[in-house]
């Protein structure tokens, strides 16, 4: 009975701290309520896409079964109609649903980690540092990353069925059908069963056999979504798409570069942008360091699989789940924040348990999560924790604040790309837009211009430029030779 009553009263803590976390979240994101849509997707996903604008079995049918967008993800495209249902053409409602699954995301990161046997105060941290940073900021405030929002949120509650120490057949049930449909809404839930086999075989410890014969139906139903998607990418129009003409083999060796790269960015979260134009000539050396980093990396990893196989696990899951979005198929962007959503979580999880591990370590190996009951040196160590914890995830809230704003409009944000990577093509090209939209028509026309002569734009970009240099053109034309208005010539 005792135990049952102090089991019962873990629970409630562990639920007050998950409510805390995702109120943390949505406060942090709350300013998105008052922000826009953006022109990089958002008009093809929301406001010039007639199937998400009404509840006709017609356009049900199609959100059911057609690529929408170069993605089959019909659950996002059912929520971006239930978004309409509710919002109409107001953003701040696409918005403030992107916030909400974003905080649920984060409360579900905490449970999964106490789940997985993480102490509180890492757990805590973690989820705290998922739900704050700045790297984040893109899957959240861009409307059309709610594939990866949504996908998230399913791949967590499956994860959370999948990983136990021992399942019953409903669990393991569930954990499909959670799989399923995270993968209706979006691809990288292919993800979901290696995931679970790399769980079973180095946390849990079972055979090969018995361990990949469980993932068989898992398996099927992520390679069939992954055949309608790469059938879905027939296109290449958008994006950076310079790294296409470079060969396979030499991409795979500049994935090393880009993994620390992203390390960076979950470490020192500056100079973020929607864009990234991370140099891909003349890097012979830095990919040679970078592949001499990973295998130390690696090497470390393997030999201590069996006394701290959870680092292991960790570093294989951020990996996999970084593994679609690297260049094993052709993507048209190289880099992008919204790729590490859910690769940060296991590296937040190996962050604020080597720093709990480090505090223990300083404290005379305290506990540092039961510090409070266990006296002065315990109340230290758990000071230790919170004080470095909390600096950190302060840290991380006043660089998401300031990162914000940026994406409050399609202007802000390719002004702001503009200064990060000024020789993209497509940035130029999308400001250019930003500015025609908001009347700002001579400045276009500089845009278009600098693109076209200083940037390398190719023969899909010069056409776009010059199809709107002449249309903008004669606008400017026709507006010089309106004669001035009343208010003017007074």
């Amino acid at each position: 009975m005792y135990q049952y009553r102090d089991n019962d009263l873990e629970e409630r803590r562990d639920f007050v701290l998950g409510v805390g976390i995702f109120a943390l979240a949505a406060v942090v994101f709350l300013p998105t309520a008052g922000y826009g849509f953006v022109n990089w997707d958002d008009p093809w996903y929301v406001l010039q896409n007639p199937t998400v604008k009404s509840w006709s079995a017609e356009n049900l049918y199609a959100l059911a079964t057609t690529v929408q967008v170069r993605n089959f993800a019909p659950l996002t495209m059912l929520s971006f109609l239930v978004d309409y249902t509710l919002w109409g053409a107001w953003a701040g409602g696409y918005h403030i649903t992107n916030a909400w699954l974003h905080a649920l995301n984060a409360a579900l990161v905490f449970g999964l980690l106490r789940q997985l046997g993480a102490s509180r105060f890492p757990a805590v941290l973690a989820a705290c540092l998922f739900a704050a940073h700045p790297v984040q900021v893109e899957s959240v405030a861009w409307i059309s990353a709610r594939k990866g929002l949504l996908s998230g949120t399913f791949i967590l509650l499956s994860l959370r069925m999948w990983l136990r120490p021992e399942r019953t057949t409903r669990e393991e049930g569930y954990g499909i059908l959670f799989l399923a449909l995270a993968l209706l809404s979006k691809a990288i839930a292919v993800v979901v069963p290696p995931v679970v086999l790399a769980y079973d075989l180095l946390v849990r410890k079972r055979d090969w056999g018995s361990s990949i014969a469980r993932q068989i139906l898992p398996g099927f139903l992520a390679c069939m979504l992954l055949a309608v998607t790469m059938s879905a990418q027939t296109s290449e129009t958008g994006g950076v798409r310079d790294h296409l003409a470079l060969g396979r083999g030499y991409l795979l060796l500049l994935d090393a570069t880009l993994l620390w790269r992203y390390v960076a960015h979950l470490f020192v979260p500056t100079n973020l942008s929607v864009l990234y134009d991370p140099p891909t000539t003349g890097v012979a050396l830095e990919i040679g360091v970078s592949i001499a980093g990973w295998l130390a990396v690696g090497a470390l990893a393997f030999s201590w699989r069996e006394r701290q196989p959870w680092i292991a696990f960790g570093l294989l899951v951020a990996l996999l789940f970084l593994l679609p979005v690297l260049n094993l198929f052709p993507l048209t962007t190289l880099m992008n924040d919204r790729y590490l959503y859910l690769p940060s979580i296991p590296l937040f999880a190996l962050f604020a348990t080597g720093l709990d591990g480090l505090v223990r370590a300083v404290c005379g190996g305290v506990d540092a999560e039961r510090t409070l009951r266990q006296g002065f040196r315990r109340f230290a160590a758990a000071g230790l924790f919170g004080a470095v914890g909390l600096c950190c995830v302060v840290g991380a809230v006043r660089r998401t604040q300031e990162y914000l704003p940026v994406w409050k409009s399609d202007l802000g944000l390719w002004e702001h790309a503009r200064e990060q990577t000024p020789r993209l093509t497509v940035v130029r090209i999308q400001l250019a837009i930003a500015y025609h939209r908001t009347g700002r028509l001579e400045e276009a026309i500089d845009e278009l211009r600098f693109a076209e002569a200083e940037t390398s734009p190719d023969a899909a970009d010069l056409a776009r430029i010059d199809e709107k240099l002449k249309s903008w053109r004669a606008e400017l034309a026709e507006r010089q030779a309106e004669p001035p208005s009343i208010a003017e010539a007074g």
